[in-house]
C-alpha cells in the first residue's frame, strides 16, 4: 500500500531503522512524507562506568537525525522523556497526542506493545512496550476525541483520526520488499556510531532475509496492519 504520509513513532534513537528502516526508505523514494517522533532522550544508551546521560543526550540526537537524512524523513521531533523510565501517563499521552493531531499522518508505524520477549535470548524493553502503547492511545481515544486534551485545540491543533497503524510485530500480515532499499537501510543504522550500528549489519540482513522468504522476497520487513476506515472500492 502507497501513504502519502507516516508518522514513525518510538521509544529510542536507532529503534525506527532497526524497525522498519527499509521500509522507510522505500517510501521516501516513493514520495511518501515521513516524520520520526522519538519519545526518549536516548541518555542510557552507554553502560560504561562514568558515562553520563548528559554526555549521551546530544550524541544520540546528532546520530538520529544523520540516519534520518540518509533515509529521506522529513522531520525528527524528540519529546524528551528519560530513557528507560519511559511511562503511560496521561502527559506522555498529551504529548505524542499534539504530534499525532499536528502531522495528521496517513499511517502511524510504532512498536507492538504485546511484544515481551522473542525466542529465549531477548526480553523487549519496557520503553518500547510503552512506545507502542502510546501509539495504541493516540488512535484510540486520544487523537480522534475532542474532549481528550482540549487545550491542544485552544493551541489551535484540531482532532484527527488516524487511518492506519502499523505495529512492527511478531505476528504479522504485512510485509514490504526491502530488497531495494537494505542497503539504506544498513547505512542508515552505520550512522549510529555510539551504538555500534555498522556492527548490526550482519544479523540485520540474516532477519531481513528470514522475514523475505516467507513471502518470496529476498528482503523483507513485516508488520501488523490496522486500517480504520473503509476504502471506496469496499462500499
Amino acid at each position: 500500500m502507497a501513504f502519502s504520509s507516516a508518522l514513525v513513532l518510538f521509544a529510542h534513537p536507532d529503534d525506527a531503522e532497526f524497525m522498519c528502516g527499509g521500509t522507510i526508505a522505500a517510501w521516501t523514494r516513493d514520495g511518501c512524507e515521513v516524520h520520526y517522533v522519538v519519545i526518549t532522550d536516548g541518555s542510557a544508551g552507554n553502560n560504561e562506568p562514568g558515562a553520563t546521560r548528559e554526555q549521551m543526550r546530544p550524541i544520540r540526537e546528532r546520530e538520529q537525525r544523520a540516519a534520518a537524512d540518509v533515509l529521506g524523513v522529513k522531520s525528527v521531533t524528540f519529546l524528551g522523556e528519560v530513557d528507560g523510565m519511559l511511562e503511560v501517563t496521561l502527559d506522555t499521552r498529551r504529548k505524542v497526542t499534539r504530534e499525532v493531531r499536528r502531522l495528521r499522518p496517513e499511517v502511524i508505524v510504532a512498536p507492538d506493545p504485546s511484544r515481551l520477549w522473542s525466542g529465549n535470548r531477548y526480553i523487549n524493553h519496557s520503553d518500547h512496550r510503552a512506545a507502542g502503547m502510546l501509539a495504541l492511545s493516540s488512535v484510540m481515544p486520544d487523537a480522534p476525541s475532542r474532549p481528550m486534551f482540549q487545550e491542544l485545540e485552544r493551541e489551535g491543533i484540531e482532532p484527527f483520526e488516524v487511518q492506519n497503524l502499523w505495529l512492527s510485530s511478531n505476528e504479522p500480515d504485512t510485509y514490504v520488499d526491502i530488497t531495494d532499499t537494505i542497503d539504506i537501510k544498513i547505512k542508515a543504522l552505520e550512522q549510529h556510531v555510539s551504538q555500534g550500528g555498522a556492527e548490526a549489519e550482519p544479523w540485520v540482513r540474516i532477519r531481513a532475509q528470514e522475514t523475505g522468504e516467507q513471502v518470496g522476497h529476498t528482503y523483507a520487513e513485516a508488520f501488523k496492519a490496522f486500517r480504520f476506515v473503509d476504502d471506496p472500492s469496499e462500499e
